[in-house]
């Protein structure tokens, strides 16, 4: 096995980090003598330790010597709180020999100063072996880390027409069992759901992570309501106190009595309520997003509205997209399209995918890509 094999190890290794890590980086890394694997690990937020030392400690004496196969950078300084040493210095200590890394911490606390302090010590350091992978790997942490803001995600499922229900308003089930669960796999990577009030009025949804695969803290749902129109019976209050519920709102749209029995009674029900500044009864999705990154949510999930959809779109605030198609064709002028709002007025203002990744599940297809950028046009 060369160094490539060994990082791809590693990369599997930390993604069995997803749902128990965030904030923080998805880190696995490996321990190698002589050709063989002498130490395994990956990184959990609640276990504390990064993952180099969980592959040192495995090691033993067998990492002297050795090379030390890790997807970031190690950090070189102690974690908030004293959680963690650096693990740069407990490299040095173990006395490994060589460490192949696929990218640089984006963190501006660390951002090379790993990796001079490895070389300073005379470890040989090899970097950007299969760095495009761990960036994709990463790049909900990359968004957070160097903007403070939630990496964004809309997914939809529509008919090959774009309709995500019929005239009537019937939307279930667009798609089959394994496009659903494949739905339920997204959420569990992300730390919230985001949905507008109409899509909470309308199919009156619990917004969980179904998997049952474990996860450090619930998913956080999110929702859009400038009125407080979110009644105290729907599912996402009743359930409140088993999952963060966050409702944004602009006090300015009702009046000052109604707004604060409205809010004071969600908030008895453990809601968390949230006014931002709107524009003509549309909330500010900037605002939004920056309070999610106070709260230390580094990604989000939208999957409703159409008009929801349509203004994340409008504001160019996603960073990547996912659709799920159901070989169907449901028609009509009233039908409910994926995407409302005004659109586009030129082709060349619609928002372009790159680097689309197409998948199957059962009978439908997932199509995932990444807004361009750039644009001059």
């Amino acid at each position: 096995m060369n160094d490539q094999d060994y990082i791809q190890q590693t990369l599997q290794l930390a993604a069995q980090g997803t749902g128990l890590v965030s904030p923080n980086p998805l880190v696995g890394s490996l321990v190698v003598k002589d050709g063989v694997i002498v130490g395994r690990g990956y990184h959990r937020y609640d276990e504390l330790k990064h993952a180099e030392v969980w592959a040192l400690e495995e090691a033993g004496e067998q990492a002297r010597g050795a090379t030390l196969y890790v997807n970031l950078e190690p950090c070189s300084y102690q974690g908030a709180g004293k959680r963690t040493p650096p693990c740069a210095q407990a490299l040095i200590e173990a006395g490994v020999r060589r460490v192949v890394v696929s990218m640089m911490d984006p963190n501006p606390r660390v951002s090379g100063q790993g990796f001079t302090q490895l070389r300073a010590a005379g470890l040989e350091v090899i970097t950007g072996v299969e760095e495009q992978a761990a960036l994709r790997l990463n790049e909900k942490f990359v968004k957070f880390i160097t903007t403070g803001l939630p990496f964004v995600h809309w997914k939809a499922a529509c008919s090959l027409d774009g309709r995500i229900a019929t005239r009537t308003g019937d939307a279930r089930w667009i798609t089959g069992e394994a496009a659903r669960q494949a739905s339920q796999n997204l959420r569990h990577e992300y730390d919230a759901i985001l949905v507008g009030v109409g899509t909470a009025l309308a199919d009156d949804p619990r917004l969980t992570d179904r998997t049952q695969k474990p996860r450090r803290q619930p998913l956080a749902r999110v929702v859009l309501d400038s009125n407080l129109r979110l009644p105290l019976t729907a599912k996402l209050v009743q359930t409140a106190h088993e999952a963060p519920l966050l409702v944004f709102t602009a006090q300015q749209q009702v009046s000052p009595a109604t707004w604060q029995a409205k809010r004071a009674a969600l908030e008895q029900c453990d809601v968390e309520v949230i006014p931002v500044r709107a524009t003509e009864g549309r909330l500010n999705l900037p605002d939004v997003l920056t309070e999610l990154g106070k709260r230390q949510i580094s990604s989000l999930i939208v999957e409703g509205g159409a008009e929801v959809a349509s203004s994340f779109v409008a504001q160019r605030l996603l960073d990547k997209v996912t659709f799920f198609f159901a070989p169907k064709l449901i028609g009509g002028r009233d039908a409910v399209p994926v995407l409302a709002g005004e659109g586009s007025a030129r082709l060349s203002e619609a928002l372009e995918l790159q680097t689309l990744e197409i998948a199957q599940h059962g009978p439908d297809w997932s199509v995932t890509g990444y807004p361009q950028t750039g644009r001059t046009n």
